[in-house]
């Protein structure tokens, strides 16, 4: 997908891993043929560890979440830390079960011997503390509870200037090979900082960055807004999201589905927030290339909302990009944005494609008909990102 020499990435995992902060550079990463490695000392390839969510629920401190599982790629104990690029190491409370296992301490200190990218979030600089990396005045940021032991370990602790709302938190911190980020706020200038640091070439055909448009409302599946939005900022788009009954800063909660042993359907479970950034009256369709329709029960919402309908009938009228993901082509079918097109789909919106007059390509997982593009399900993210950022004239060349 655009790469000339394959790049390779080791993700450091476990238990209570915070589940944005992984899925978000996988998933990324998988999109542009970087080759992620996903491991946890103890587990083997095909051993799952359970992800939290981590957000602020009207407690003095964040909540945890229990959310879905993310299943390990790669053996731990077969890692040669030469033969990658860069460790990225997720924030969650595995990190602290982490920091005293001896192995995982010595892989992290010679990722740093070796000169390589180490990339920590949130919690994670803990690692960078316990191989004591810190020493000598690192400047390096994380969630603020974790700034007395990153002076304690002779770190140089550096906040973001100027923040007043949550739409402020943008900026992560690279000193040397190490890039250490507050948490998932700061995602999409941290996975364009890491692309950068691999070597990566961000071009765009166009004369001006494509924008897009996400359209959600509440119980939008997590990933399916949080990936494409995070990576298209990443990629240097304006992306704006907007739901019909939200004015900017309010929230859309988010879900996610785990697919438990002995089920025949994936379990819903509460995840993040998601927070409006534009108020609906202040949407003009001139100003965006592109409009979003993630999946989750969202799209359920959307297709009963007059509003909602009216506005990718209106982008589909103007001929701009259209997209959907899993269940987002519910709301697709209702515009005739589907009508004599090509599309991939999920179980749960076959009908509503055929009856809408779309043509289904059961061996797809992503597919692209001229303007339209769709996604079967959420961990068909990877090639959804490629095949929506290559539509709007976007590559990355390593």
């Amino acid at each position: 997908m655009g790469s000339m020499a394959q790049k390779s990435v080791l993700m450091l995992c476990g238990e209570f891993m915070e589940a944005y902060e992984t899925i978000l550079p996988l998933y990324f990463l998988q999109a542009f043929s970087v080759r992620v490695h996903c491991v946890s000392p103890g587990r083997k390839t095909g051993d799952k560890c359970v992800m939290a969510a981590h957000d602020l629920l009207g407690l003095e401190i964040y909540s945890e979440l229990v959310v879905d599982h993310l299943t390990l790629n790669a053996n731990f104990d077969e890692v040669i830390p030469e033969q990658y690029d860069a460790i990225i190491i997720p924030g969650g409370r595995f990190t602290e079960l982490l920091s005293t296992d001896e192995k995982c301490v010595s892989m992290v200190a010679r990722f740093a011997e070796l000169e390589k990218i180490i990339l920590t979030s949130c919690h994670s600089q803990l690692l960078l503390a316990a191989a004591g990396l810190l020493a000598g005045g690192m400047k390096c940021t994380a969630f603020e509870s974790m700034k007395p032991l990153i002076e304690l370990s002779g770190g140089a602790w550096w906040q973001q200037p100027g923040v007043k709302t949550v739409f402020d938190i943008t900026q992560c911190v690279m000193d040397g090979k190490f890039i250490s980020t507050l948490g998932w706020p700061t995602l999409g200038n941290t996975l364009r900082v890491l692309l950068e640091s691999l070597g990566s070439k961000i071009t765009c055909s166009k004369e001006i960055q494509p924008s897009l448009l996400f359209l959600i409302g509440d119980c939008v599946e997590d990933y399916s807004i949080n990936v494409p939005f995070k990576a298209f900022q990443a990629l240097g788009c304006k992306v704006d999201v907007v739901s019909p009954n939200k004015k900017k800063g309010d929230k859309c909660a988010t879900i996610v589905h785990d697919l438990e042993e002995g089920r025949q359907l994936p379990t819903e479970k509460s995840s993040h927030n998601f927070y409006v950034t534009v108020a609906w009256e202040d949407v003009s369709v001139a100003d965006y290339d592109c409009i979003v329709v993630p999946g989750g029960r969202s799209p359920e919402l959307l297709v009963m909302n007059d509003k909602a309908v009216g506005l990718v009938k209106k982008f589909v009228e103007e001929g701009k990009f259209v997209a959907a993901i899993g269940m987002g082509n519910w709301l697709l079918a209702a515009t005739g944005a589907l009508k004599k097109k090509r599309c991939a789909s999920g179980y749960g919106t076959k009908v509503a494609v055929k009856v809408a007059g779309g043509q289904i390509l059961e061996s797809e997982r992503c597919v692209t008909d001229d303007k339209l593009v769709t996604a079967a399900t959420t961990s068909d993210l990877p090639a959804f990102v490629y095949a929506l950022s290559t539509a709007l004239g976007l590559s990355v060349v390593f």
